[in-house]
């Protein structure tokens, strides 16, 4: 944009939890729909009934904050109000923002319906809207982190802030692939490979059990347009699109994200708000998404490239099956034109009633009806200490270090140490765009903590920090140079760089004179993308890729001093020349940096974690269970839980020292390790690996009973995507699973979703991810993969869970 099933337990405990409030409805409601106590498809049939039709396009409706007022709210029934990019209340405080959309709200509740405003926000790393909020790393430094628990905590966080100012949707997390760095939002992007975005969704689990409609966005192509270009057309197969693009959006609706938000962008020419098959036909159909879809900012104008918009583009945007159409400041001939299509039933009634269903799901849902004004008891939560705990956390495991000769990294807390370069203290510029205004801006932009400013309080009193922008007044007398360089702030659109993608000329003078002096020069570069900076890269004695860090700039100095190891890294390949792009893993072509690289300290742990717990000893083994046992770490802080760590991926967390293993494979040879983990949530080096052996089971076989499978197939010619649903129908749960099946024809797996794929010969093996280690009995879950094949596609006939055979469907 310039500039959301059922409720879950959590997020309706969330709701619960909610300090009082302005507004509250009457304790007997009269009518059916405003009764909290109905299920909520009967409290929608009963509100739909009693509505009229402009009632049903209003709520169809989105305007911006600029263009609408609480009196137009209530005369044209507006189902939705925006702030676009930089659009904000003056003074722009978390007050001002609480009072502004409150306004709006009561604006909707002066309707003789009173349905709710739906506000909406981007809200894209942190509630950057608002002066003083707190500002997390951009997408590509959350990525860099191959962190998703800590991705979930960021979304928490930023629900707490979201809703303190009465904002209860933010069109978050793009969940794009982006594959060319010329392009303007690669930042955006937690990387360029689809399962970097697929397992960092776990934004979204975050933004909704705070109360916040998540949107997934844009659907679906944009980071991959040809030559980077904003806007641009995807130029790639169907089975290419499916492959890379598509599995963030699978594994979004997986979560039961509430809202969808197509792409400016086009697919093989074709404009992706006008596309009826990759919207009604394969997101709400072959996918089953059951929340509403957005359109971007005026995004229907573009379907046939005129100025505006017409009614042919309405028609077709909704007919396409967008719910929910963004149109800022026309919204009234919005209006006019769409009732002119109903009228004319060129847009059926039934249509209508869909999207409003739809729309309307989702605020009964997020318990809207019973608490539409801001949470007063949230709004001071805005910029909290805990929250720029968490920004912090999140910088410090984001940093990627690229080069380190001579260890010059970490560095001393004493002697003398130059620091240089624009960036170096500087907000505006560290936090990126979308950061207060669209673009972003140079400066003291929002309270935070700059990266020169982490650095001096790093060093501490033994050492002496001097700091000139420009590298003047360097000399041999220190012991080392750190040069804090890199973009300047843009966003989408300004963002693109057909051109270049090396270093601006300040920065080069600058390194220039750093060079000069003999002293080791550490560049810490603060960017939105790589830069092409193969060139200058001899010059210097370490490189520290600190993306768009945001508000929390000591989380750098963390890394730069030791105080934590650098654990980041690349979410996306390091081209050696600009002129290799676009470059993506796996295409060959040779990198200065590949993805996935990332150096690193030592693994003793730094102050303030726990040591190393003992190497765990296994017990009790059989071919499906064993027991884990370990002693606690005997330095440093003292842990209060670990964490079980299988082949390195996160099995589950434990307060005692001592883990029963169940559901695993007969015959099989695993590894374990354990990391202990402090209050503050410091996690201390891994332990040694224990290997568990599992005997071959018995000759009895395997139960058929304790599972099932239901396995569908949408088949597009030579490529084809798998879906299927595994439940547990046995009665204790699964704490680690495996499900195999062998494909009967020449089937290759390309890609997978919601599980660990691979294939070995025609046995396809799917393991449990970090975040879904767990199957309970009863519980069911979902998972796909894109496949290739050539003649017949035959199903696959059998599938095993954990070594079970599978009731079939």
């Amino acid at each position: 944009m310039r500039r959301p099933v059922l409720i879950s337990a959590v997020l309706t405990a969330a709701l619960a939890a909610a300090a009082t409030l302005a507004f509250a409805l009457p304790a007997a409601a009269a009518e059916p729909y405003l009764d909290p106590s109905l299920p909520v498809p009967q409290r929608v049939a009963d509100l739909m009934s009693r509505m009229s039709l402009d009632e049903k396009l209003g709520q169809m409706t989105q305007a911006e904050r600029g263009s609408a007022s609480a009196a137009d709210v209530t005369q044209y029934r507006l189902g939705s109000i925006l702030s676009g990019g930089g659009s904000a209340p003056s003074p722009n405080t978390a007050a001002s923002w609480a009072d502004m959309t409150d306004g709006l709200q009561r604006g909707a509740l002066a309707t003789p319906l009173k349905i709710p405003l739906l506000y909406g926000s981007d809200a894209v790393h942190g509630h950057n809207n608002v002066v003083g909020a707190t500002i997390f790393p951009h997408n590509i430094g959350l990525g860099a982190t191959r962190d998703p628990a800590l991705a979930q905590q960021v979304g928490r966080a930023t629900a707490d802030e979201v809703r303190g100012t009465g904002v209860q949707w933010t069109f978050s997390p793009c969940l794009c692939v982006a594959r060319n760095d010329r392009w303007g939002r690669t930042y955006e992007s937690f990387g360029e490979k689809p399962e970097l975005p697929v397992s960092m969704a776990t934004i979204i689990d975050g933004y909704q059990a705070g109360g916040v409609l998540a949107t997934a966005k844009h659907y679906v192509g944009d980071g991959g347009t040809t030559g980077g270009v904003d806007q641009g057309d995807t130029q790639l197969s169907e089975s290419d699109l499916r492959a890379i693009h598509l599995p963030p959006f699978q594994e979004a609706v997986r979560r039961n994200v509430a809202s969808v938000m197509i792409s400016f962008s086009s697919f093989n020419g074709q404009k992706m708000h006008g596309n009826d098959y990759l919207i009604n036909g394969v997101l709400k159909g072959e996918l089953g998404f059951n929340g509403f879809v957005v359109s971007d900012w005026n995004g229907i104008d573009q379907i046939e490239g005129g100025e505006g918009f017409t009614g042919s583009e309405v028609r077709r945007a909704v007919n396409a099956g967008i719910d929910m159409v963004m149109v800022p400041t026309e919204w009234k001939t919005f209006i006019t034109t769409l009732r002119g299509e109903v009228q004319a039933g060129r847009v059926p009634q039934a249509r209508i009633d869909d999207a409003v269903r739809r729309i309307l799901t989702k605020k009964f849902e997020y318990g809207l009806f019973e608490h539409p004004l801001a949470d007063r008891s949230l709004t001071g939560t805005v910029g909290n200490a805990a929250h720029r705990q968490v920004a912090r956390q999140a910088v410090r495991e984001s940093q990627v270090l690229l080069k380190n000769a001579g260890n010059i990294l970490p560095l001393p807390k004493s002697g003398r140490l130059f620091v240089a370069g624009k960036s170096a203290d500087n907000i505006g510029l560290q936090s990126g765009g979308w950061t207060v205004s669209w673009q972003g801006a140079s400066g003291n932009t929002t309270p935070g903590t700059t990266i020169l400013q982490g650095i001096r309080s790093a060093a501490g009193s033994s050492a002496t920090v001097t700091y000139n922008a420009t590298g003047a007044g360097i000399d041999r007398t220190y012991s080392a140079a750190i040069a804090v360089i890199g973009e300047t702030p843009y966003a989408e659109g300004q963002g693109d760089r057909p051109g270049s993608l090396g270093l601006d000329s300040t920065d080069l003078q600058t390194l220039a004179t750093l060079k000069a002096s003999g002293v080791p020069v550490v560049v810490v570069l603060v960017s939105g993308r790589p830069l092409d900076i193969a060139a200058q890269l001899p010059d210097w004695s370490a490189l520290l890729a600190s993306w768009l860090p945001g508000t929390e700039g000591a989380g750098v100095a963390d890394v730069l001093f030791g105080d934590y190891a650098p654990t980041g890294k690349l979410p996306v390949t390091w081209m050696q020349s600009a002129s290799q792009e676009p470059i993506n893993d796996g295409d060959g072509k040779p990198a200065l940096f590949p993805y996935g690289f990332g150096l690193t300290y030592t693994t003793t742990p730094p102050p303030g974690t726990p040591g190393q717990p003992g190497t765990p000893t296994v017990s009790a083994v059989t071919s499906t269970s064993a027991t884990l046992t370990w002693t606690a770490p005997t330095t440093g802080t003292t842990p209060v839980s670990y964490r079980v760590l299988r082949a390195g991926s996160l099995l589950a967390t434990t307060t005692t020292t001592t883990y029963p293993l169940t559901g695993l494979t007969p015959g099989t040879s695993t590894q374990y390790t354990v990391v202990a983990v402090d209050a503050a949530g410091n996690a201390g080096p891994a332990s040694s690996p224990a290997t568990v052996t599992t005997p071959p089971g018995t000759t009895t076989p395997p139960p058929s009973s304790t599972c099932s499978v239901t396995y569908s197939v949408n088949d597009w010619g030579g490529g084809f995507t798998g879906s299927l649903t595994v439940k547990n129908t046995g009665q204790t749960a699964l704490n680690g699973w495996t499900l195999s099946f062998t494909f009967p024809g020449n089937q290759k797996l390309s890609q997978g979703w919601s599980a660990v794929w691979s294939q070995s010969s025609a046995t396809v093996t799917a393991r449990n991810e970090t975040w879904n280690p767990s199957l309970p009995a009863g519980a069911t879950m979902s998972l796909g993969f894109n496949a290739t094949y050539t003649g017949s596609n035959p199903r696959p006939t059998s599938f095993t869970l954990n070594g079970a055979t599978c009731t079939t469907s």
